[in-house]
């Protein structure tokens, strides 16, 4: 894929140049969208590829255009793409420090963030939570068009309090930062992944790796534009409209997210957002907003994010849960 990739710099610099080819754009040449694996040795996967090989594959028996970056290569000889951003043994910390020069070589336009295994057994486990938010607000400072799904990370066999402990941190973290308007989004992979996948009681095996495989695929698809395509229009009847996605699912569940936005010329003094669940299912948690309504959900703003002035948006976020799929109709937005 370094090929692709030197093929892919060389049409952004003549387009920078404004050298395209006439009347060509992105989308007709095809440019793969760029997706960036980034974490430590369980994103680096080893000699098998990790959960890339099982997503790649995913991904393309889609019809997908998908380019993995990063500055590392690694899986078996015959993985079509074979980057990433995954560095053994590596710390959030370390993360860190060289995240902005990735961002600014490779400019993803999807980041898949797996980070925090390491500092669990490092001299500071309680402060990693502080460690990654201030990383993800790193990341998305840098670029804010980027979709960021952040995954809770697996287990590890001599350590699974500390996991705990660290994934019921940085989900409320996420989320509140997906509810202020950046384009984050917690994927739950804990659950994904058993310990007895895990032979050396940190590293998945195969059957471990594709199913983290499938918990990104699920993802990925629960948000449009990340993977390749338009984002989902938004749609509303007054001055707001209302943006819609599913963000994680689960057996028995899903969470979903909305993003309000004032497309009228004045400041909105409050709102309220309606959809439709599929039958069965009803809101469990809300939060941005107070949902009321099963089948048919009403939510209202909280009192710190009804006034939003004109061309602003926020987020709020809710749990589901039911039987059938993890789906999210078009919902509407009005304002008194």
């Amino acid at each position: 894929m370094h090929f692709a990739k030197t093929v892919v710099g060389v049409l952004l610099t003549c387009a920078a140049l404004g050298a395209a080819p006439a009347g060509a754009t992105a989308a007709e040449q095809g440019d793969p969208v760029r997706v960036m694996p980034l974490g430590d040795s369980i994103t680096q996967g080893g000699s098998i590829g990790g959960y890339r090989l099982d997503l790649g594959a995913k991904l393309r028996a889609d019809g997908r255009s998908i380019d993995f970056t990063g500055s590392l290569a690694d899986g078996p000889a015959g993985m079509p793409d074979r980057d990433h951003e995954g560095h053994p043994g590596w710390t959030i910390a370390q993360l860190d420090a060289n995240v902005a020069g990735w961002l600014r070589t490779y400019r993803p336009r999807t980041i898949l963030l797996h980070i925090g295994t390491s500092d669990m057994y490092g001299s500071d486990p309680a402060g990693a939570p502080r460690r990654l938010s201030a990383l993800v607000d790193k990341i998305t400072a840098q670029v804010p068009d980027t979709d960021v799904f952040v995954a809770t990370i697996i287990p590890i066999r001599f350590a699974d309090p500390a996991v705990r402990t660290f994934n019921a941190a940085i989900a409320p973290d996420v989320r509140a930062k997906a509810a202020a308007g950046r384009r984050v989004h917690l994927v739950d992979m804990y659950p994904a992944v058993a310990i007895a996948d895990l032979p050396d009681g940190i590293h998945p095996n195969a059957a471990g790796y594709s199913k983290m495989a499938t918990t990104w695929y699920n993802a990925l698809q629960a948000v449009p534009g990340s993977i390749g395509g338009a984002p989902q229009p938004p749609s509303g009847d007054g001055p707001c409209t209302a943006t819609p996605h599913v963000v994680g699912d689960w057996n028995g569940g899903f969470q979903g997210e909305v993003t309000v936005t004032n497309r009228g010329p004045a400041a909105l003094a409050g709102w309220t957002v309606r959809f439709t669940l599929p039958a069965g299912q009803a809101v469990t948690q809300s939060w941005g907003g107070t949902a009321t309504g099963t089948t048919a959900v009403s939510v209202t703003n909280a009192a710190y994010n009804g006034s939003l002035a004109a061309g602003t948006s926020t987020t709020f976020g809710f749990l589901v849960a039911g039987p059938g799929p993890a789906s999210l109709t078009a919902a509407t937005c009005t304002s008194p």
